[in-house]
C-alpha cells in the first residue's frame, strides 16, 4: 500500500499537529493519501476528530514506536 505523502508531525504538542495538518492539506488534491506521525498522545483524540469535522477519511490509526501513525485521505 502506497501511503502517499507523509507528514512528520513528532514532538508537536496540541494544538500544532492538527493545524500543520489542515495548512498541509491546503496545498494537497483531493483525494492524496497522507500517512501523519505524531508524538502528541492528544493526537488520537485531535486527528480522528479534525477528519469527521473537515469531511476526511481516515483510513488507520495505530500506535508506533514513542507516538502514533494515522493515513487519511483529503476530502
Amino acid at each position: 500500500m502506497n501511503d502517499g505523502d507523509a507528514l512528520d508531525l513528532r514532538g508537536l504538542k496540541c494544538p500544532l499537529p492538527v493545524l500543520r495538518l489542515r495548512r498541509h492539506l491546503r496545498g494537497t488534491a483531493s483525494g492524496a493519501r497522507i500517512r501523519i506521525e505524531t508524538t502528541d498522545p492528544l493526537a488520537v483524540i485531535d486527528i480522528p476528530h479534525f477528519c469527521r469535522e473537515d469531511g476526511h477519511q481516515l483510513i488507520s490509526s495505530e500506535p508506533v514506536d514513542g507516538g502514533h501513525a494515522f493515513v487519511i485521505v483529503k476530502a
